[in-house]
């Protein structure tokens, strides 16, 4: 690990965030200049300023140094970045009493970076404005990804800025629109921003305060799902919530193919085979659950809440109109596998990703086949092309890696809070796929406040692995990071 020059790029990640925190504090003085709140934002940019400076002025690079890095580099640097600026942005929170200690802090900051949405506040609509917004522009500026927003925003690694932005991508394969790297973080945040517009301005039109609008915008694109409302989308009519849904599911399709559909290149659309599959779960799901809410009187507007709640739970944006946790067995059990599936590779949303759970079975059936037919040589496809073996292992590591998180998650919470299985399962899911809401005591009406200081730990880790692909934050466990 080449350590002073990791120090260097993190500094100047921490100053871009830094510059972002100017925005909540303008909110915070328009609401009242001389409250706590202004002062926790202003000393908090103090602070992260200071210390990048510091690191910045004692710490040089040379042009040269950027070739040094490596993929081992390019982890830690993700990995580093995210913890620490987590630990930055809970100061604010921290500062203002927001919250009881500084771990419900950096929890909520955790949840709001890697687009969990999960909370310990337990009355939301209270909260400063400044505080509710920096909470909200978290999940932006996590959702396409802290490090591809510096390499849109500082190009100056050449060819080595690969593996910053693998590190970060969502997915099993880095794609570009441009040769360079540093173009194609440019084109994908210039895609967000387009989309964020546009869902914003549909919000207002639909009677949606300006800085409301914003808010959701921020949660839907980045599929995070905080709201400024106590009782989440439900306090807002139908035209607001099927804006939401449209939005919530173009957030979970890969960026590129958006990018491509702007550029006339339609068809992308239909040849991929990935986004096949996630419109025909999506599509299958709600057939099923309109038809089981309708017919058991579970609700008002079975198709709209059926609609809303597959498509925040499978792209694990986390808003909610419904408690779904009234709902039949079978569809909770429904939703608890849709959260484990997750959205699009290349998309803003979390958990496993299509490409990944529909390759693991196309790995088991191989493996079945083979089985039976030693001598058989059955190769496994995906947009029409033979994937290689290398990345067959990738995604077969992935799937027991996440699975074992996920049951050490339940573990830990069951022997910290003595929780029931409903509970632990559906709370170490929904943080490691950074969904939010899960069932029972963390269900859609519920909260995340109640948890040990070791449970919250535990569900921190959790949020961070999964936003970050597993191994931007498992490789800062293993010794081997921290040598030369």
């Amino acid at each position: 690990m080449h350590k002073r020059f990791i120090a260097n790029i993190i500094s100047r990640i921490v100053l871009i965030v830094c510059c972002f925190l100017f925005v909540p504090l303008i909110w915070a003085i328009l609401a009242d200049p001389n409250s706590t709140e202004v002062k926790a934002f202003i000393y908090t940019i103090l602070f992260g300023s200071a210390g990048a400076l510091i690191i910045l002025k004692n710490v040089k690079l040379r042009a040269s140094d950027h070739d040094k890095l490596n993929a081992k580099d390019g982890l830690a640097i993700v990995g580093l970045s995210w913890v620490i600026l987590s630990a930055l942005g809970a100061l604010p929170l921290y500062l203002t009493n927001t919250v009881p200690s500084y771990t419900d802090a950096y929890f909520e900051i955790v949840s709001g970076f890697t687009t969990t949405g999960a909370t310990v506040i337990t009355e939301i609509e209270s909260l400063p404005r400044g505080i509710m917004f920096w909470r909200s522009l978290t999940h932006w500026l996590g959702g396409m990804g802290i490090i591809v927003l510096y390499l849109a925003l500082l190009p100056a690694f050449g060819s080595n800025a690969f593996q910053l932005y693998k590190a970060e991508a969502p997915g099993i394969t880095v794609e570009r629109t441009e040769p360079r790297i540093t173009e194609t973080a440019k084109t994908l945040w210039g895609v967000y921003f387009l989309l964020s517009f546009l869902e914003t301005c549909l919000l207002m039109f639909g009677g949606m305060p300006f800085y409301d609008a914003l808010c959701h915008t921020f949660g839907t694109m980045a599929t995070g799902g905080f709201s400024t409302k106590n009782t989440s989308i439900s306090a807002y009519d139908p035209y607001i919530q099927w804006v939401i849904i449209v939005f919530m599911f173009l957030a979970g399709c890969n960026f590129m193919l958006h990018y491509q559909a702007l550029k006339g290149r339609l068809k992308g659309y239909i040849r991929n085979e990935e986004f096949q599959s996630y419109l025909f779960v999506i599509l299958g799901s709600i057939v099923v659950f309109s038809l089981i809410l309708f017919f058991g009187q579970y609700s008002n507007a079975p198709v709209r809440d059926a609609t809303f709640q597959v498509v925040a739970i499978i792209t694990t944006t986390g808003f909610c109109t419904a408690d779904f946790d009234l709902w039949p067995h079978f569809l909770r059990f429904a939703l608890v596998c849709l959260m484990f599936i997750g959205g699009c590779g290349g998309s803003t949303g979390g958990g496993m990703k299509i490409v990944r759970f529909f390759l693991s079975i196309k790995i088991a059936f191989r493996s079945v086949i083979q089985t039976i037919f030693p001598n058989a040589v059955v190769s496994v496809r995906f947009n029409g092309a033979a994937c290689s073996e290398r990345i067959l292992r990738a995604v077969s590591a992935y799937f027991i890696i996440f699975m074992f998180l996920f049951f050490l998650g339940a573990i830990v919470l069951t022997i910290t809070d003595q929780c029931d299985l409903v509970t632990a399962f559906s709370a170490s899911i929904a943080s490691l796929s950074n969904i939010g809401p899960g069932l029972a005591k963390v269900g859609a009406v519920q909260n995340y406040a109640w948890i040990s200081l070791p449970g919250k730990w535990m569900l921190i880790f959790l949020m961070l692995a999964g936003r970050l692909e597993l191994y931007s934050i498992l490789i800062l466990f293993h010794p081997a990071t921290w040598r030369k």
